[in-house]
């Protein structure tokens, strides 16, 4: 399917970003049940229905252009945003190709990669970039090669370094969280990052068999799963460390005006062996959807209330959905025809 994207939205001040009919019928919707309990739910990350967000490594759609002009706000801002340590060099480089490779591979109308030994061309049609370059030699860029290649792909990335029988959070480019931050997690093992989860936290037996699977992710044979949390506007930058342009907006909803202030954010994490360095890149690519533009699917919508209705009080709490939870559910429960019928 050949991706039509958008004219430039933004994802914050006047929050001018929305959904076309065709996004939201390809959002990853996280909810298989009409339950929810946190999980590990890793998969193999194998091609799946054309179209949907889930037939290519990495997607591209209609929000490319808006979400990379976002990324290049949020660097001016704050160039920390992007680090990598000394010893990941190389894995920013294995990035830069496979990024490079995918993209010219799945998306021919707007990307394009010729290769002469380590003389590269790389071609970006959809945002007008066009460089000549020589793969290893970062003076040949205008950024150092995980930023430079990183400015050009939707997601968030972390370059894991394995060693000592754990992943660590050695590299990476995180402009779009959901509540953390590169710069406070970087140096961190696996474990340590995951440890806040509240009701899994002190089950470290669920973390410690996820490591286990992770460590053992072969070249060629990435995984993924999905993840989510609900924000509110369509802001993608909710760091910690902007929490103070951000957290007050929780106390914004009201029963009027939930339905287009709460989004259900998903991420779709991706996880990939680099075959030289032995690193791991692991994508984190978020997806945005108002409660108004989700309802358009009233099966989805009748599954989200029952799984906010039900979810467990720490959960909710963890995921900051507590102070316009119940206005939420208010809101959906108008698609759920038990509910109704009560």
């Amino acid at each position: 399917m050949s991706v039509v994207m958008k004219p430039l939205e933004t994802y914050r001040d006047d929050f001018t970003f929305s959904n076309s009919p065709q996004a939201i019928a390809r959002f990853p919707f996280p909810f298989p049940e009409d339950n929810y309990m946190y999980s590990v739910n890793i998969e193999p990350a194998t091609p799946r229905e054309p179209g949907s967000v889930f037939e290519h490594w990495f997607d591209i759609d209609e929000h490319y252009v808006s979400e990379m002009a976002e990324r290049a706000r949020v660097l001016e801002r704050d160039p920390d945003r992007c680090l990598v340590m000394p010893h990941m060099a190389l894995a920013a480089w294995e990035t830069l190709e496979m990024l490079m490779t995918h993209l010219a591979v799945d998306y021919p109308e707007y990307f394009s990669l010729d290769r002469d030994g380590d003389q590269w061309h790389w071609t970006n049609r959809a945002l007008g970039i066009e460089q000549a370059f020589t793969f290893g030699d970062a003076s040949t860029l205008p950024y150092e090669p995980l930023e430079y290649i990183t400015r050009q792909a939707q997601a968030d990335f972390a370059l894991l370094d394995q060693r000592d029988g754990n992943l660590f959070m050695d590299a990476g480019m995180v402009t779009g969280p959901a509540d953390w931050s590169i710069k406070f997690d970087a140096g961190m093992s696996f474990l340590d990052w995951h440890t806040p989860v509240p009701g899994v936290a002190h089950k470290m037996g669920v973390f410690e068999r996820a490591l286990k699977y992770l460590l053992n992710v072969q070249v060629g044979h990435p995984v993924r799963r999905l993840n989510w949390t609900m924000t509110i506007n369509p802001r993608l930058d909710t760091a910690s460390e902007t929490f103070h342009e951000w957290g007050h907006e929780r106390g914004l909803v009201t029963p009027e005006n939930v339905a287009k202030l709460v989004h259900l954010r998903v991420e779709l994490q991706f996880l990939a062996r680099l075959p030289r360095s032995n690193a791991e890149l692991f994508s984190i690519r978020t997806y945005l959807v108002s409660l108004e533009e989700l309802a358009t699917n009233p099966a989805w919508a009748c599954r989200l209330h029952r799984v906010l209705r039900d979810l467990p009080e720490a959960l909710a709490d963890y995921k900051g959905l507590t102070r316009y939870r119940q206005m939420a559910v208010d809101w959906l429960r108008q698609f759920d025809p038990e509910a109704k019928a009560a």
